[in-house]
């Protein structure tokens, strides 16, 4: 290996191995039968063994060293070649008996979570989620950090991002939203209840897949499924998958889901395939990656103009389980503030005390504060401090979500960064587009992808996250633009 092209093939071997296991990542937790675990944690392990040795190969570390020091290449490639050093360096600090260990563990811990919710109990997971924990722990020393080891796990999400200011973030969260939360409860007179009437699982699934197509996710290059927990994925550009949780006693579930999961497979799906292969051809971090699913759910799909548009079709496949209720009484049900258990399917204001309250456990797993077999207890006990409510089972409570079992520590907060940064994209896109609340509520959201592919989809990683937002709204990350949002909104909802 002596030049860029040879740079660009190499990259391109790694990026099909991971993609390789992602296709078996989402198979397992989508089509593969109950009796393949065993097999598909030694084919992931194996798969996760061989990208580590391609990424660390001597000869692509000095070609990598090389080509950083390379005058004649474009600003682009110059880019590519940087990201690629730093993930190189970091790479090389894991030895292969880590990630095979890790491969094993996440596989055998996913099965056991899946077994553990659906038995109800806790106690089958705790094994699995306690080697993960010390793995983190060990990861957080191998990797290095300055002030905190959870600083080296919200890096793997948000680069750069630290424990410090996710503190002050939560902290504004807190400040604002916990004494607004309490007006609107003061005042809530909603009536959801048609949400939980029951609906057809069938005729949910149609109705799903055509709010997708509304915001222009093509399913030329992408698909639908079910999953015990809804996610997206992606193998490349033209081969993106959201899943969905369909309910038949609860409405929401399906349509957020889809909306949510749809927001983050467009942004997959712009980016550019020539960047295949490359940082240029990946997104910028999750942050980023939650603001698109975020602005798409609650900014557009909790929206008054979108249902205006769209609650009619649904009406239509739904006319018992909806009559009198109008678009009005649709939209106000649909941003219905109330403590709920199911972090998935909490409103967008409570929403973020959820997340607080994984935050808060993470770190002290983290810091050796508190043990995994508490688990259970001390989540029960923060959603009480935070939301008031009493956990019935583990299934509702601790289990509900995935994300521990993939060993995925320090990537809640960017839920919460995510909605912040898609409350300033979005009302940037406002501003660049002044017909852009009427073309959503009559239907046509293309401008809107237009211009989320133009600013940030088609861009790669070709700018950090923070560099990004200050390109397109002329300032970092501001929570303003979120709480002015929030108190438009729901003033106005709730007559506050």
């Amino acid at each position: 290996m002596n030049n860029y092209k040879d740079y660009v093939n190499h990259s391109k071997r790694i990026t099909d191995i991971n993609m390789s296991m992602a296709i078996l990542g989402w198979d397992q937790e989508t089509k593969m039968p109950k009796n393949g675990s065993k097999f598909r944690a030694q084919q992931l392990s194996t798969l996760a063994e061989i990208s580590h040795e391609l990424s660390t190969k001597k000869d692509f570390g000095i070609l990598l060293n090389n080509l950083n020091s390379d005058n004649s290449l474009n600003s682009d490639q110059r880019r590519n070649i940087s990201l690629s050093l730093k993930a190189f360096n970091k790479s090389k600090k894991y030895k292969s008996e880590f990630i095979v260990e890790e491969s094993n563990l996440v596989s055998n811990a996913f099965q056991q979570w899946r077994l553990a919710k659906e038995k109800n109990d806790f106690s089958i997971f705790e094994s699995s989620l306690t080697k993960l924990v010390d793995l983190r722990i060990k990861e957080c020393e191998i990797l290095g950090y300055v002030n905190h080891p959870y600083d080296a796990l919200l890096d793997q999400y948000e680069p750069g991002l630290t424990t410090n200011e996710v503190d002050d973030i939560f902290s504004n969260v807190k400040e604002f939203l916990v004494p607004f939360i309490k007006r609107i409860l003061r005042s809530n007179k909603i009536d959801d209840s048609f949400f939980y009437k029951k609906y057809s699982n069938n005729k949910q699934w149609d109705f799903g897949i055509e709010l997708l197509k509304k915001m222009d996710y093509n399913f030329d290059s992408g698909r639908q499924d079910l999953s015990a927990h809804p996610f997206s994925t992606h193998f490349s550009p033209e081969d993106t998958r959201v899943t969905t949780r369909i309910d038949e006693n609860n409405l929401s579930e399906m349509i957020w889901s889809c909306i949510h999961e749809g927001g983050h497979a467009l942004y997959e799906q712009g980016i550019l395939s020539e960047n295949y292969g490359l940082p240029l051809g990946e997104t910028i971090s999750l942050g980023i990656h939650e603001s698109q699913s975020r602005l798409w759910e609650n900014n557009v799909g909790r929206s008054l103009e979108f249902w205006k548009h769209n609650y009619e079709s649904l009406k239509k496949i739904f006319p018992k389980q909806l009559t009198g209720v109008t678009v009005d009484d649709f939209y106000k049900a649909s941003n219905n503030v109330k403590p709920s258990l199911i972090r998935t399917n909490a409103d967008e204001l409570t929403y973020h005390l959820h997340v607080i309250i994984r935050y808060e456990i993470e770190k002290a797993l983290i810091e050796g504060k508190i043990k995994v077999a508490d688990l259970a207890k001390i989540w029960n006990l923060k959603y009480y401090e935070y939301l008031g409510l009493e956990v019935p089972s583990d299934t509702l409570g601790v289990l509900q979500d995935i994300h521990w079992s993939h060993g995925s520590f320090g990537y809640f907060p960017t839920y919460t960064i995510g909605s912040f940064y898609a409350a300033q994209f979005f009302n940037q896109a406002k501003i660049d587009n002044p017909n852009l609340i009427k073309e959503i509520e009559n239907g046509n959201n293309k401008n809107l992808l237009n211009w989320l592919r133009k600013n940030i989809h088609n861009s790669g990683k070709r700018l950090d996250a923070h560099k990004l937002c200050e390109k397109i709204t002329g300032e970092k990350l501001n929570f303003k633009y979120f709480k002015d949002y929030v108190i438009d909104k729901y003033s106005k909802i709730y007559a506050l």
